[in-house]
């Protein structure tokens, strides 16, 4: 008889019926054979990879752009046409394009399988009623396995039984804290991350040990909802991708009609046609930049390059610019804006609330802050090192980013005892533990018995309510006066306050004495006191925050932690004010399809997000994507890869994150830093002014010599330019002064200002203007340059041919000092601290020169030894360009300051 699975919601169904159901035994667990059957009908416990792209769709996706289209259709004509050479040259340049692409990323590419690491998990579990070590793959619906500190949970299961057990779900949920576990039902509305009955799929044993029945593996678990999600989510292309093809078509459709009109010219004017397909081919040569996808690829991988340098790996090559272009960051909570590891935080005395820091494993507090309280710290810290299982010999909590084993809370104990001049470890020694009394989910409570020399020491600590019902006493400092219910009162509206910040407050009370009784010792305690406990927020993440708000960035934090601690970390590392009170909630979020525009605006007004689920997350990154934003995600969680992967650009931090969020995000932070988040938008932003500068460098030299050909097949087209001569320029004398302004050095201001419209292309208005009149300039000098030669030297057509040639060659060489920002200084701004812009001008001038002493060269080019007079001519009306933007831009700022 078949079982019925999968179970929509364990948690709220008795643990005998879940036992009948699954048919099986919690002393005996299933038999071998049986166990075999269900692996066979429900499969192994395993997920299937992530699809990783093979190296050779990664080799063939580099072609996949409008621009290598065009560069191919060039290629097919200038080969109709037998001009090897020409054909020779387009394909270089594709192939070379694709190279420098397909290496970038294939060096970029993680060799992590995002949830493999579960196929080499051991579990125990209970088979044939003996208790037997597997593989975590073969454990099955109906399994019972067995729990202990360090454990990995192989699957999805509802608790049987709980000895203090606590799981790290950080990673799932959200939750710093670890969830204590019991086995009582609850009801159908209860959230994930408080399922108390149940353990999940990928999350750790920190504490205790327990008993569960497996009720979901593999796909059907939690973990495979949110893989379901992640495979779901589809990468959307990059704001670049998208304005590159943009621009591209554009381009595409300015040739084809420059062409056309062209041709149908030459055609009324009866001109031959082989002409007429010559200087078209001529035409449309020069109206696109052949070097524009070397020169992007180079400048992202030069960012590529320097953002590894400062601890971010960057998967695809335009992710580098899209984080340039952010205006939105959606931030999980633990660990990546806290520590994810538990300190103390405040200590609250009868009289007295400390605020606690700890930096470089000291305490920043000194006595005269604890007043009269200084012997309720004193009992405090040894209460937390004898009422704790925490091994004390690993329980440091050093700068390193490896949590140390055990509950996090003892953890945070042990650190606070060792730091305050008492060593856990002898604590320990000296007073040998003779009992205990164990945590549960009935008293909250745990409690220990210790020999003194003179007598018994009684520790205790829990859930302040709970504990102050055992207390009598309360400690004044050197005093002990009775408990009254006033007094109680107090404590409990205290610890209420505590926790609205965001804390976990327990209490600590203590008993000592000739006359205690080892068989009920928890009674008569005497309270000294309550901690509260933080994850606390990351040292450098207030400034990081800061400079991204400077730069018109709004930080958003989302997490599946409990409301008001997600306020309070918001707070303390400035991603709200101070008086901010808002936080929406996971419950109280709409369905996707069925949100109103109040709703939406809610969302998109709301900077912090709590106990939110996996897709809700994802759903919020849409959201703000709809509303014409570029969204960054940040995230270190399991629970975190959906959203990762739907938004514009995901971040994964290396260090702690999850093997999944790693997969799944564009750039990886191995230094887990926020701050090189801000780092990597100002590269993202540097390098977007770069590609700008470049494109409008290239532009106006390929629009000028659209012009020139244009012109000259009108007044003398016997010396036009020729196909080869202009393919020349594009691909030498135009891409290496564009590769300089490609890799220089961005403005030193560039997080000052606010992040561009996610809606504005890469060129607005006033750009297409600037290239046109740049294209004006440029193509007069050479204009001047051939009627020079023509009319007043009155040289043959080939000699007024190489003119233009080189005025062309030195006029855009030069441009490239135009590429200056208004604001800048003649001779000293971001172009000429440029050093590859000169290396760039030595390389085309010594290219120029080689190519005339060498006769080949020259025939292939077509060209021919000038008259020293057509040297100068042509040399001097290289400069009319530079020279008459250089004297605007001086006029213009004499005009602006006065």
């Amino acid at each position: 008889m078949s079982i019925k699975y999968p179970i929509e919601t364990p948690f709220t169904i008795p643990v005998d019926t879940l036992i009948q159901d699954f048919q099986t035994d919690p002393e005996k667990g299933l038999t071998t054979a049986e166990a075999e059957k269900r692996i066979q009908q429900f499969g192994q416990n395993i997920y299937e990879a992530q699809k990783q792209k093979s190296i050779w769709l990664i080799f063939l996706l580099q072609f996949k752009s409008p621009i290598v289209y065009l560069l191919v259709a060039a290629s097919a004509v200038s080969l109709y046409f037998k001009d090897v050479i020409e054909t020779a040259a387009i394909l270089v340049v594709i192939i070379i394009n694709a190279i420098i692409g397909f290496f970038m990323e294939l060096q970029a590419r993680s060799s992590m399988n995002a949830l493999k690491e579960m196929d080499v998990i051991k579990t125990k579990i209970i088979r044939d009623g003996k208790e037997q070590e597997i593989p975590a793959e073969n454990t099955t619906p109906g399994d019972i396995i067995l729990l202990e500190a360090g454990d990995i949970v192989p699957g999805d299961a509802r608790i049987i039984e709980s000895n203090q057990l606590k799981c790290d779900e950080s990673s799932l949920t959200g939750e710093s804290m670890p969830a204590e576990k019991n086995p009582e039902e609850l009801p159908s509305e209860t959230g994930l991350g408080d399922q108390h009955n149940m353990v999940f799929k990928g999350t750790s044993v920190v504490n205790g040990n327990g008993k569960a029945l497996i009720t979901a593996i593999a796909k059907d678990t939690q973990l495979g909802t949110i893989t379901s999600l992640v495979e779901k989510s589809e990468h959307k292309k990059t704001p670049l991708d998208e304005k590159i093809n943009s621009l591209s078509k554009r381009l595409i459709w300015i040739t084809l009609i420059m062409t056309a009109v062209f041709a149908a010219t030459g055609a009324l004017q009866g001109k031959e046609w082989l002409l007429i397909f010559e200087s078209a081919i001529a035409l449309a040569v020069a109206a696109f930049p052949e070097g524009l996808p070397i020169v992007t690829t180079i400048a992202l991988s030069h960012g590529m390059l320097l953002m590894a340098k400062r601890n971010a790996v960057v998967k695809k090559l335009s992710a580098v610019e899209t984080l340039g272009g952010t205006n939105i960051i959606l931030t999980d909570k633990t660990g990546t804006l806290t520590e994810n590891t538990i300190y103390v935080d405040t200590l609250s005395f009868p009289e007295e609330k400390v605020q606690v820091k700890i930096e470089n494993n000291s305490l920043l507090f000194n006595d005269n802050q604890l007043e009269k309280n200084k012997e309720n710290f004193e009992k405090m810290r040894f209460i937390g090192a004898l009422c704790n299982n925490a091994p004390t010999e690993k329980s440091e909590q050093k700068d390193d980013k490896k949590p140390a084993a055990g509950d996090p809370i003892d953890i945070a104990l042990i650190h606070l005892a060792n730091i305050s001049g008492a060593s856990a470890q002898e604590l320990h020694t000296q007073f040998e533990r003779v009992g205990e009394v164990p945590f549960n989910s009935e008293t909250k409570i745990m409690g220990t018995l210790h020999n003194l020399p003179d007598g018994k020491f009684v520790a205790a600590k829990g859930s302040v309510e709970h504990l102050l019902n055992n207390c009598s006493k309360i400690q004044y400092g050197t005093e002990i006066k009775e408990l009254n219910e006033e007094i109680k009162k107090n404590i409990l509206d205290e610890s209420e306050k505590m926790s609205a910040d965001g804390l976990r407050v327990i209490g600590f009370a203590y008993k000592e004495g000739t006359e205690v009784n080892p068989d009920a010792y928890l009674t008569d305690l005497i309270h000294v006191g309550m901690i509260g406990f933080l994850d606390p927020p990351r040292m450098d993440i207030k400034d990081a925050i800061l400079r991204c708000r400077n730069a018109g960035i709004r930080i958003i934090m989302i997490t599946g932690d409990h409301p008001m601690t997600a306020l309070n970390i918001a707070k303390k590392t400035g991603v709200v004010d101070e008086n901010e009170q808002n936080v929406i909630i996971g419950k109280d979020l709409p369905e996707a399809n069925n949100i109103s525009n109040e709703g939406r605006e809610k969302i998109l007004a709301a900077s912090v997000f709590a106990r939110t689920t996996p897709k809700q997350k994802l759903e919020i990154v849409e959201t703000f994507q709809k509303a014409g934003n570029i969204v960054a995600m940040t995230g270190d969680g399991i629970n975190d890869a959906p959203a990762l992967k739907k938004a514009d650009i995901g971040i994964a931090m290396g260090y702690r994150g999850t093997q999944v969020a790693k997969e799944t995000a564009g750039i990886v932070l191995k230094d887990d830093s926020f701050t090189s988040i801000a780092e990597a938008v100002a590269h993202g932003r540097e390098i977007f002014d770069n590609i700008k500068k470049f494109i409008i460098y290239l532009f106006s030299c390929n629009l000028s010599e659209i012009c020139i050909v244009t012109i000259l097949g009108f007044i003398a087209p016997l010396s036009t330019l020729l196909p080869l001569q202009i393919l020349f320029l594009n691909m030498v004398t135009d891409v290496f002064p564009a590769l300089a302004l490609g890799v220089g050095k961005g403005d030193e201001k560039v997080m000052e200002k606010q992040p561009r419209k996610s809606t504005e292309n890469i060129l607005i208005k006033k750009d297409w203007i600037a290239i046109s009149l740049y294209a004006f300039l440029i193509s007069i000098s050479v204009i001047i340059a051939v009627i020079y030669c023509d009319h007043i030297i009155e040289t043959d057509h080939k000699i007024a041919n190489n003119a233009a040639f080189i005025t062309l060659a030195f006029s855009q060489l030069l441009h490239v000092f135009n590429m200056s920002s208004m604001e800048s200084r003649l001779f000293l701004n971001d172009i000429t601290r440029n050093k590859f812009v000169w290396l760039a001008t030595l390389l085309c001038t010594g290219i120029m020169i080689v190519v005339y002493l060498i006769p080949y060269t020259r025939l292939v080019l077509g060209l021919e030894p000038l008259p020293t007079e057509a040297w100068i001519a042509s040399i001097a009306c290289s400069f009319i360009p530079v020279i008459i933007v250089q004297g605007y831009k001086i006029i213009a700022k004499a005009i602006l300051k006065k």
